[in-house]
């Protein structure tokens, strides 16, 4: 990075923070629900946005392109598969949040199951989201903003010691970001992250195809199609480490189910909105950006295997095509988005950590007599504590990059599936059992654990595809012989805004349903993997 670099990202930073501060002024955030959900205020584009800066951070953009550079199109499952989790989650799983009045995931299964069944939720959530999620954000985060700008070589001190910077300095600006403005200013500051995030994902995949072909698209694309028609194949072998082609309808179907529509950092995003209108406006919007995300997550590692060939580590072959193609004058601009990438994923999930913990125990346990305004006092006190742990437990990722990284990326197996059931269950059976809840949590946690040992061969996703379907007849098993809730009114409980379903939401959701379809024939032997 040179001096301009330096300034165009300091500037970039402050516009957008000065942004998000105006739109959000007339918020009430001293009050819970201005707080944590940003008074129910935000519009489609808004909730689309910041859903989508949530879920995407530099591990999708270093990794999925570091999983492509090694294994071709197969990987874009992981965006292109995740569209149709998102249309139903327009359709079902929105109207029945907004219809219940729920402000949390857990309030939902306080309504169908019981109070214990529901703090079991919260503090899964809460746990995987201090100990996991947040702190391999902001190492992996910082580990890979260095590789891609050199912040090391630029201050001349060790990589340890340049992550560390990197890491403390994102998470202080996320906790900073989160007291101050609650859940709306980081709503709006990401409604000009994603655009920038696309806007540069698509300059690299651009400019890796003009330097492919020698400054020229058209040359780059042809080199591309005609050199590795294999790696354009989106259909991974029944035995692929990457996704086995058969997890498509299975087990990846379940986690993005899970992943979109009943995990709380995604759907607390949602129940923000005004209504529900805005809130499947919001759903629809992401669900096209997604399969956009094949294009600047997923072709940039076979572009960089078509330029450098098949010598350079996994997880540096994106760093390598930017410091390829990307100008020198850029490197401000884009050094900026991928800054809100990773502060948006950590400041999503600190936010619903902080709404959980104060909802579900603080009010109903600590102090039952809590205003509005001592809730949202709570949660900026616990945005600071809890943000400081998690900037101390992150550089510690480093201390086990192969065995305590991946055991918490996969810890979140333990819980999603069982969890899913238990929502599905909850929508549609009038009778239901807490007691078959808690079962098919021991029953999960304990078989899922036994997999590792005993089929340790064997894909996860395989693994899920068994355990979500025997959950969800173990739940819906006792829910109809022990019901402990029995001829639920689904009319009894009142929603907090107007639910009236937008207009456009079906054919909207049909339409990505077609492309993603559509995509997986292109992205086959059929056109382009001949």
């Amino acid at each position: 990075m040179n001096l301009f670099s330096i300034i165009s990202f300091i500037l970039v930073l402050v516009f957008i923070y000065i942004y998000a501060f105006f739109r959000t002024r007339s918020i009430d955030k001293k009050s819970s629900e201005g707080y944590f959900l940003g008074g129910r205020s935000l519009v489609g584009a808004t909730v689309g946005m910041t859903i989508i800066m949530t879920n995407l951070s530099t591990e999708q953009l270093v990794g999925q392109n570091g999983q492509s550079y090694v294994a071709g199109m197969e990987v874009m499952a992981w965006e292109v598969t995740s569209s149709v989790a998102i249309v139903l989650l327009a359709w079902v799983f929105l109207p029945k949040y907004f219809k219940y009045g729920v402000n949390t995931i857990s309030d939902f299964i306080e309504i169908r199951y019981d109070t214990f069944t529901k703090r079991i939720v919260s503090i899964l959530f809460i746990f995987t989201y201090i100990v996991s999620f947040m702190p391999v954000v902001l190492y992996s985060g910082a580990l890979i903003f260095n590789d891609l700008f050199g912040l090391d070589q630029y201050l001349g001190i060790s990589r340890t010691t340049a992550v560390v910077i990197i890491s403390t300095i994102i998470g202080l600006v996320g906790v900073i970001y989160l007291f101050v403005g609650g859940l709306s200013l980081i709503a709006h500051s990401d409604s000009i992250y994603a655009v920038g995030l696309l806007l540069g994902g698509m300059t690299i995949t651009v400019l890796g195809l003009i330097a492919l072909g020698e400054n020229s698209f058209f040359t780059g694309l042809d080199k591309l199609l005609a050199n590795t028609p294999e790696k354009l194949n989106a259909w991974g072998a029944v035995d692929s480490a990457m996704v086995p082609w058969p997890t498509l309808f299975l087990g990846m179907f379940f986690n993005n189910l899970y992943f979109w529509c009943t995990n709380q950092m995604i759907v607390q995003k949602a129940l923000a909105a005004k209504n529900l209108k805005e809130a499947q406006k919001g759903a629809i919007f992401v669900g096209f950006f997604k399969i956009s995300g094949l294009f600047f997550l997923v072709l940039p590692g076979v572009i960089a295997y078509n330029i450098f060939g098949d010598g350079i580590q996994m997880d540096l072959a994106y760093p390598a095509l930017v410091a390829e193609v990307l100008p020198n004058w850029a490197a401000g601009l884009f050094g900026a988005v991928v800054f809100g990438a990773i502060m948006s994923s950590f400041v999503g999930a600190l936010s619903a950590t902080v709404t959980l913990f104060s909802l579900d125990f603080y009010k109903p346990v600590i102090n039952k007599q809590a205003t509005n305004r001592q809730i949202a006092l709570v949660g900026r006190v616990l945005t600071i504590i809890i943000g400081i742990i998690v900037i101390v437990i992150a550089p510690f990722i480093s201390l086990f990059p192969q065995g305590l990284f991946a055991v918490l990326q996969e810890f979140n197996g333990l819980y999603s599936m069982p969890l899913l059931a238990i929502i599905v269950v909850g929508f549609y059976s009038k009778k239901t059992s807490a007691l078959g809840a808690k079962i098919a949590f021991i029953f999960h946690i304990v078989v899922y654990a036994l997999s590792k040992v005993v089929i340790p061969d064997i894909h996860y996703l395989y693994v899920w595809s068994v355990l979500f379907l025997a959950d969800l007849a173990i739940i819906y098993f006792y829910s109809q012989k022990r019901p402990e809730k029995d001829d639920f009114q689904f009319e009894k409980y009142q929603s907090k805004v107007d639910i009236t379903p937008w207009k456009h939401v079906r054919w909207t959701g049909i339409v990505i349903l077609v492309i993603v379809v559509a995509s997986y024939v292109v992205f086959s032997p059929l056109v382009l993997a001949k």
